[in-house]
């Protein structure tokens, strides 16, 4: 953990159409498989390649897998929006526009007994610039261009994360449509 994911961050308690029901200890939410408030951030170049990167394996969960550009919570007191932009900068090292792109659900178990039970907003944004990513959130990253990384999802997917699996799995043309410009 680093200063910007300590365990006991409050997250959002959300029902299954996204209404705040309270706020929890993030830990016990993944513990205890509690359907909370996410956010997802997918980064393109201009060209369409996708900035994805790999976990730190030291992560509570998940840690050693690749994913997409910027997965995280938003705080009780901001917009999934705001969440976005901080948490790719923080993560990441990068500033660039978001726009919404889906709102997706998942809930399965992820790695240390963990469960993910997410409404999670999910954004789009181009870039091209340095990434700087912070080395307790990322262990590696790269550019790949986008029917590459779809390919591999397929072939290999025990290399990335459930919730990456699941938006190329359920939301392929709302990602597709982005990568294309629309």
């Amino acid at each position: 953990m680093n200063e910007f994911t300590e365990p006991n961050d409050q997250i959002v308690l959300v029902d299954a159409d996204d209404i705040p029901l309270g706020i929890a200890p993030k830990i016990e939410v993944h513990r205890r498989g509690l359907k909370h408030r996410a956010l997802s951030v997918l980064v393109r170049d201009p060209a369409g390649n996708m900035l994805i990167h790999r976990r730190n394996p030291a992560k509570y969960h998940s840690g050693g897998l690749w994913t997409n550009a910027c997965c995280s919570h938003p705080r009780p007191d901001e917009s999934p929006a705001e969440a976005a932009h901080r948490r790719l900068e923080e993560e990441m090292g990068v500033r660039c526009e978001v726009k919404p792109l889906f709102t997706a659900h998942y809930r399965a178990a992820v790695s240390n007994g963990y469960i993910e039970d997410e409404v999670v907003h999910a954004f789009g944004g181009t870039y091209e610039g340095p990434v700087a990513p912070d080395p307790a959130e990322v262990s590696e990253w790269k550019w790949m261009p986008f029917e590459a990384l779809a390919d591999d999802i397929v072939r290999r997917p025990e290399l990335y994360t459930v919730w990456l699996r699941h938006y190329f799995r359920e939301h392929y043309d709302a990602i597709t449509a982005w990568i294309e410009g629309g």
